[in-house]
């Protein structure tokens, strides 16, 4: 029988995750395969942020990983999120001479373009003399508990449309179900599945919210139309809010606002929109309908965008009058409505709009230290296969960073 190409570690998926772990690792002196899929590498860090990748979050705590982390256990990431930081990975992209600047709640873009952090990646791939495959499928994957040669105590074979190779491990970086137009599928949950490593349900998350069309029918005109909000969903201690821009969409709402509070929605329960924050406006109206002869909406204009004050005094004959002629109760009653506008979604864009997966590898099966799974010598889950989310605006990233850094440095050699 021939002898199978042997490597240290192959890693399944060439995205955020699985080119940084393979650099790292490659660096350390262990051969390397890296193999994916599809045309080409890390289609999720070319399209984010605008095309210059928000690559990290300098807010990020690693001591209170709940704050910016969800999932069934958001402290297991604590350990890979302390050990390389945010000013690891700027660091690096010094190194390599790559600019950057700091948008507002501290996230952080490459100041040309996100091709600039993939070649970097890739270099660092190239300085650790990493094989890379792409396309490549894996066909299937076979678990043996002691190699034939007697040289490690465990060892994989992966059947690959380029053929069979053998690792001493195997490491997952597949990431998740999102933007499946990009290359996203559900190999990395299968392979967990043969190898009984329990998973979380999945869902979509960082998405847009859908409602139904007689409820959205008000405002659906207001398409394209954006402003900051106040937004919350939960009760009492699970209660979450996020103060963002909101877009509305012509299916339902978009933008920051809504894509943070959708990672803790759940279906059924409302959405609470404070459409005016930081305006006390049941006393901005009191006052304006002393002073004022305009109309309500020509009044309200002062504190919401004109489009969303015509659409909502429209909804109501009491408040399409000139401001001295609207009951006071009517006054209090739009203002009650504005700060605290309540709506229940009956979905979501789904997938082919999500920017994330909800879910997937249960950290309960993984070392939060090395990211190998406590039942199966060997193998590894790292980035977003795996049940750890983080909010909107580069904390992604930096998962996906500290998981293969994590990762790489535990590869047995």
């Amino acid at each position: 029988m021939p002898t199978l190409p042997f490597f240290d570690t192959v890693i399944i998926g060439a995205g955020a995750a699985g080119l940084f772990c393979a650099g790292q690792a490659g660096q350390r002196g262990l051969r390397v395969l890296l193999i994916d899929h599809a045309d080409k590498v890390a289609e999720k860090i070319r399209i984010s942020g605008g095309g210059r990748c928000n690559f990290t979050n300098r807010d990020l705590d690693p001591r209170a990983p709940h704050k910016h982390f969800v999932g069934q256990n958001p402290q297991f990431c604590r350990s890979a999120l302390s050990r390389y930081t945010p000013q690891d990975f700027v660091a690096l992209l010094e190194r390599h001479g790559i600019a950057w600047h700091e948008k507002h709640k501290g996230q952080l873009f490459a100041d040309h373009s996100a091709e600039d952090i993939i070649a970097m990646l890739l270099a660092e791939c190239a300085a650790g003399g990493v094989t890379h495959w792409q396309p490549c499928s894996v066909k299937n994957i076979v678990f043996s508990a002691s190699s034939a040669d007697g040289t490690s105590a465990c060892s994989y074979q992966i059947n690959t449309d380029r053929g069979p190779v053998s690792a001493r491990s195997l490491v997952v970086a597949t990431g998740g179900l999102s933007i499946p137009k990009i290359g996203a599928t559900d190999f990395g949950y299968r392979l967990a599945q043969q190898f009984g490593v329990p998973l979380i349900e999945r869902r979509p998350g960082l998405v847009p919210l859908t409602f139904d069309g007689a409820t959205w029918a008000p405002y659906a005109q207001l398409s394209g139309l954006a402003l900051p909000v106040e937004i919350s969903t939960g009760a009492k201690k699970d209660r979450m809010t996020f103060q963002e821009g909101l877009l509305f969409t012509h299916r339902g709402l978009s933008g920051p606002a809504v894509l943070q509070i959708s990672s803790y929605w759940n279906p059924g329960t409302p959405l609470s929109i404070n459409l005016a924050p930081g305006i006390d406006l049941p006393a901005a109206l009191a006052d304006a309908k002393l002073r004022s002869r305009k109309l309500l909406a020509n009044e309200l204009a002062q504190w919401v965008p004109s489009r969303l004050a015509d659409a909502w005094v429209a909804q109501s004959s009491d408040w399409q009058r000139p401001m001295a002629e609207v009951p006071d109760k009517a006054l209090a009653r739009l203002a009650q409505q504005l700060a605290r506008w309540e709506l229940v979604p009956t979905g979501s864009e789904g997938y082919k709009k999500a920017e994330v997966t909800l879910g997937g590898v249960d950290t309960s099966a993984l070392s939060q230290q090395t990211m190998e799974c406590k039942a199966q010598p060997g193998l590894y889950f790292i980035g977003e296969v795996v049940d750890v989310t983080g909010w909107l605006g580069g904390y992604n990233f930096q998962w996906a960073w500290a998981s293969a850094a994590a990762c790489a440095q535990a590869l047995p050699c």
